[in-house]
């Protein structure tokens, strides 16, 4: 690695701030250096070392040499701004989207979509390895199927999509103000809460990209005022829109600083007229002074209450605040790697902890005895039973609650699961929940994960409890992301390890 000098033509030393000095940093603050980048961070930034000091280069990829600007330095890491791409990856592309480098909502389009795969697949890996301390030792692409125990995890390579564009239901879109006083939509610029005006994302399925802009151009000819973060004044805080893709069913939902809706039936007027298929006009209530975007009150302004969508045969009601997987496409992927792990054979017991409105639980319930969901949200147990009823399932039942107080509960009634299926949110599972995993002995635990370093963490104290993980599905369901889904299947080890 090569570092440049300042402009004043000094040597590094004497460049140094006082803070830099006294650290004997290799590095100083405003300096131009050159770097080979030999890694990713799960954020999407290059990783370059100088003289075994690491800085995070952001839109540098593995396998460049690039000049940078250091901007901040610490101790042990800093940051610096690609100047420019000395030696490029062979992988490195054109992002097609116009305002790519402005907005933070993907990270990846400059890489080639194999990549990205790719660096999905390692990304898990080097988490089950460096985390978790678990031995990954098969081959790509190779099941677990005759493999003893020392011949390591398989991590098969990542299941991406076809096409990977256009493929989320869901956009939620931040309205602000242009400095000439116009309604303005879109996303935030990179670590910021600017908004960047867009009328189109080429990860947002067409449909939503068409109803936010006509949603917009409505607001400017209502005069209708943004909300504004920093004073808390404004009525329209976003635009919500979902779409059914296998329906076609649309929702626009108006999230509002405040109950009272002006011209409320011009709004419902306007967005009847210019948005062909809308079956729900919403508005959602948030008048806290956070970044949360949706509040705890929601109103149908015209329509139903919700849309309806399928993942596989199974039929769901979409409320405004439903969780629901924003690719529908990846989902059915993801569901069905779930059922294969499971290995269901319809004799048998399965809990679906973190069952949110039932996706999973209605998806392995077509093909288990009896499933139980537990989920601490009481709407979505709500939605769970409501979606079970609405696809005529009664072999599933869902209680409120969190699963490590309910589970316990449920095994002292006498419910023994063969199957138990976790999907907790990025924090991974709770350290209760999975010393009740231990207590129980599910035959088989199928962990479906979003974040990989959790997952890890999670496997490790399984493993320890018991537990033999033997294969994990990483599964890309955010394309040109940095976010990647795993799916990993337990089995008990009643064998001396």
């Amino acid at each position: 690695m090569t570092r440049g000098r300042n402009r004043g033509g000094n040597s590094r030393n004497s460049s140094k701030a006082p803070s830099q000095a006294i650290l004997d940093l290799p590095v100083a603050k405003n300096e131009d250096v050159e770097v080979e980048i030999i890694g990713l961070t799960h954020e999407g930034e290059g990783v370059g070392r100088v003289e075994g000091y690491t800085l995070f280069i952001g839109g540098a990829l593995p396998g460049e040499r690039v000049r940078a600007k250091v901007l901040k330095v610490k101790k042990q890491y800093g940051y610096a701004k690609l100047i420019e791409v000395v030696v490029a990856s062979p992988d490195r592309i054109a992002p097609p989207c116009e305002i790519y480098k402005q907005c933070g909502g993907c990270q990846l389009q400059h890489w080639s979509y194999e990549a990205q795969l790719d660096w999905k697949h390692q990304h898990v890996v080097d988490n089950l390895e460096r985390i978790g301390k678990l031995k990954v030792g098969a081959a790509e692409g190779e099941t677990s199927e005759g493999l003893n125990e020392e011949a390591g995890i398989v991590v098969h390579p990542t299941l991406g999509m076809n096409d990977p564009w256009r493929y989320r239901n869901k956009a939620q879109v931040p309205m602000g103000l242009a400095e000439e006083g116009g309604l303005i939509g879109g996303f935030y610029a990179r670590n910021s809460h600017r908004i960047i005006d867009m009328d189109a994302c080429l990860i947002q399925h067409d449909q939503n990209d068409d109803i936010v802009r006509r949603v917009k151009a409505i607001g400017r000819e209502l005069g209708v005022t943004a909300y504004n973060e920093e004073t808390g004044e404004g009525l329209l805080r976003h635009v919500v829109v979902r779409v059914g893709f296998r329906t076609g069913e649309l929702m626009v939902v108006l999230v509002t600083n405040g109950a009272k809706l002006p011209l409320a039936e011009a709004w419902i007027e306007a967005i009847r007229a210019q948005v062909p298929g809308v079956e729900s006009i919403c508005q959602n209530i948030n008048t806290k002074r956070t970044n949360v975007i949706f509040g705890d009150v929601t109103k149908t302004l015209w329509g139903r209450d919700v849309i309806y969508d399928y993942i596989g045969d199974v039929k769901f009601a979409i409320s405004a605040r439903s969780f629901y997987q924003v690719n529908p496409v990846q989902t059915e992927v993801l569901y069905g790697k779930t059922l294969e792990y499971a290995g269901l054979t319809g004799s048998e017991t399965v809990i679906d902890a973190y069952c949110g409105i039932g996706t999973i639980s209605l998806f392995l319930a077509q093909h288990a005895k009896r499933v139980y969901g537990v989920e601490i949200v009481p709407e979505a147990i709500e939605d769970a039973r409501a979606n079970a009823a609405l696809n005529g399932i009664s072999n599933a039942e869902f209680e409120v609650g969190a699963a490590e107080d309910v589970m316990p509960r449920w095994l002292e009634q006498g419910v023994s699961p063969d199957v138990v299926v976790v999907d907790p949110p990025r924090k991974g599972c709770d350290e209760r929940l999975l010393e009740t995993l231990l207590t129980m002995q599910p035959e088989r635990i199928v962990y479906v994960s979003c974040n990989p370093a959790t997952l890890a963490r999670d496997l490790r104290l399984l493993e320890d409890g018991g537990y033999c993980v033997k294969e994990v599905q990483p599964v890309d369901m955010f394309p040109h992301t940095v976010h990647v889904e795993s799916v990993a299947l337990l089995v008990w080890d009643d064998t001396d390890r």
